[in-house]
């Protein structure tokens, strides 16, 4: 349903949240090695998040990505939304292009109700949902 790199850059926005309180900015390489994941798309993608306004970037010797306190509270599906699209949420689960209920594919019922079920997970929970679970120990962002 979300792309591997949707699923990166929600990775490193967590993290990114999980430097806020100390004030800290990270750097490409350093949020690439932390959720393992290739340096060339993590810099692409957090381009991405700055110019979408997710997240936040600072330039100069003392610069780096960060996330502000009102970005923390933003819902999961901005992310969804800026890296994979509006229609994240709206495509077949076959890939078929016309799937309706006029027209559906065999996983089409059942797809529906998990893709409205993902959707509204994505729109209910924010990033600091998500970060408060990493910073105390209780949820992991690599294996």
């Amino acid at each position: 349903m979300l792309s591997l790199t949707c699923k990166t850059a929600i990775k490193a926005v967590i993290y990114l949240a999980s430097k806020s309180e100390s004030g800290e900015k990270s750097g490409v390489k350093e949020i690439s090695q932390y959720i393992s994941a290739s340096e060339h798309t993590v810099g692409k993608l957090l381009q991405t998040l700055v110019k979408e306004g997710v997240i936040n970037s600072t330039k100069g010797p003392s610069g780096g990505f960060h996330i502000s306190k009102s970005q923390l509270g933003q819902p999961l599906i901005h992310i969804v939304k800026s890296i994979d699209g509006k229609q994240a949420f709206k495509e077949c689960g076959l890939g078929l292009s016309n799937c309706s209920a006029l027209h559906p594919c065999p996983l089409h019922r059942e797809y529906k109700e998990a893709r409205h079920l993902m959707e509204r997970l994505f729109k209910e929970n924010s990033v600091l949902d998500l970060c408060q679970p990493v910073i105390t120990g209780l949820a992991y962002l690599k294996d």
